[in-house]
């Protein structure tokens, strides 16, 4: 057994079962290795940041690590933007980057880098193998640090000589640190907060926005009669009918601001104080109120969802009478083709146990409240805001749930970041229907550069906001990619697609032209 094998043998002991790979001249061991041993599914992807976002959305979905594998650091800064979004979403994945045999590194070929200072950044365990009996154990301890609550990247560097090298075998499945208790004097300070009779917000995120955490959450709301919110942007939310309902922070500034004005003390589980996500000339960095008391009762890492359930039974909230949302039938609209048009037909279409992956920045800011009675399903954000991250978190989604229907709402500036998703889509037959809005720009921008003062945008300006001279074409660029597409620029079209889109089996491209 080599260097290589050992580690295959020691990822699926590990219970890392699918690798997203990208690999090159150094990983060729590795790919024998995936090859000649069974039970390890790999998937191409054709640029590196779809293969750490489909990571992402994989572990986002299942809960446990897929591995990539990439080639040197470039391969690795390449992917970087996504696992910047996988780590603010505490996905743990285990990043797996080929690098120059040890012995050829003095000779500083071309693609030689410091590889561990690009991965540093956005990961919480970086190592370099020293020699092939080393590389099993090393794989071991990435998969414990990938898993160690809350969520977390590891990245293990091998270098070519100690995959082709010989080794003694597997290493032992490590037990990663569980989630902390959370102290009782956190759980009493909390409940002495929410018993206060002034304006309180519950913010939650993480293990607090799904399962038995969303329900006690629920509960503690009903009985204190506190605003239950989440973050502007969260890894994944549970919800649609017959699940508790939460409020999310609005992205802009002033909204957000008006919300929260009044609040007298925020209780925190699994979720930081909310703060702007730029600064703007004249307006605050921090979104509460200057007099509101922040009371933390649980930190990402610790166990939200049983300091939830703590408080709950602090507070004598009863188990049952918790309001959840309703089911709201709503009819596809017609005529034009706008964002209210948009959010009625997604909220109409939207099927049981979806998976939906937003990146419609701007399109779709009314989407999230129009879809809340819909059936229930997941929501899956870019908690990172570096764009590019939607096609590739539903790709992952889609394999790690390939019974659950995939929904991807994306802007086309951001889309174009890593349109080669919908290849690998194809490729893997994956049940994603993916909606383009398509105005042409990066509005998002357009709104910023007022937003931060920068005045009326000039010509120049102007065209490097626009997406146009040519336009891009989405259903060329998916057909030649495999996928079905359509373009649309009505109500009535859109319903019609999106409806054709989800009844098909397999990706699917709608194009809304807005």
């Amino acid at each position: 057994m080599n260097g290589a094998e050992s580690l295959v043998h020691t990822l699926l002991a590990g219970g890392v079962e699918v690798a997203f790979t990208n690999p090159g001249t150094s990983e060729m061991h590795f790919v024998a290795a995936l090859d000649r041993l069974a039970g390890m599914r790999c998937v191409l992807a054709l640029f590196e940041g779809v293969a750490t976002g489909a990571a992402d959305g994989y572990a986002r979905i299942s809960g446990r690590p897929a591995a990539t594998l990439l080639h040197l650091g470039p391969g690795l800064a390449n992917g970087l933007a996504n696992l910047h979004n996988a780590r603010r979403a505490a996905s743990p994945v285990v990043n797996v980057v080929g690098d120059h045999a040890t012995y050829h590194r003095k000779y500083d070929a071309p693609l030689t880098s410091d590889i561990e200072a690009l991965a540093r950044p956005v990961s919480s365990w970086v190592r370099t193998a020293r020699s092939a009996v080393e590389v099993a154990a090393d794989g071991a301890a990435a998969i414990a640090a990938a898993l160690a609550p809350p969520g977390r990247i590891a990245t293990l560097i091998l270098p070519a000589d100690t995959a082709w090298q010989k080794a003694d075998g597997a290493a032992a499945r490590r037990n990663p640190p569980g989630r902390a208790t959370v102290p009782s004097a956190a759980v009493g300070e909390a409940a002495t907060a929410l018993r206060a009779g002034a304006p309180e917000i519950l913010l939650v995120g993480g293990p607090g926005l799904r399962g038995r955490g969303l329900r006690a959450a629920g509960r503690i709301a009903a009985a204190t009669g506190a605003r239950l919110m989440a973050a502007t942007s969260n890894a994944r939310i549970e919800r649609g009918a017959g699940r508790v309902a939460v409020t999310r922070i609005p992205y802009v500034v002033d909204q957000a601001l008006a919300m929260l004005a009044g609040t007298r003390h925020a209780v925190l589980a699994g979720a930081k104080a909310p703060v702007a996500f730029f600064a703007y000339p004249g307006k605050p960095s921090r979104l509460l109120p200057e007099d509101c008391a922040v009371h933390t009762l649980a930190r990402a890492d610790e166990d939200v969802a049983g300091a939830l359930e703590a408080l709950a039974e602090a507070l004598d909230a009863a188990e049952g009478g918790v309001p959840v949302q309703a089911r709201v039938a709503v009819s596809p609209p017609s005529g034009a083709l706008d964002s209210d048009a948009l959010a009625r037909a997604i909220a109409a279409a939207i099927p049981e146990n979806a998976i939906v992956a937003d990146e419609s920045i701007t399109a779709g800011r009314s989407f999230y409240a129009a879809t809340a009675g819909a059936p229930p399903h997941d929501w899956l954000q870019v908690t990172g805001g570096s764009i590019g991250c939607a096609l590739p978190v539903a790709t992952g989604a889609a394999v790690a749930a390939p019974e659950r229907k995939v929904l991807c709402l994306h802007g086309d500036g951001g889309a174009m970041y890593t349109l080669q998703a919908l290849w690998t889509q194809a490729r893997e037959g994956l049940d994603v229907t993916t909606v383009i809005f398509a105005n042409r720009a990066y509005r998002i921008l357009e709104h910023e550069f007022a937003g931060v003062g920068a005045g009326a945008p000039g010509k120049r300006a102007r065209d490097m906001l626009a997406l146009d001279r040519p336009a891009l074409d989405w259903v060329a660029l998916a057909r030649g990619m495999g996928v079905e597409g359509v373009r649309v620029d009505t109500a009535d079209a859109f319903s019609t697609a999106l409806g054709r889109g989800l009844a098909t089996p397999g990706p699917y491209l709608v194009e809304a032209v807005i």
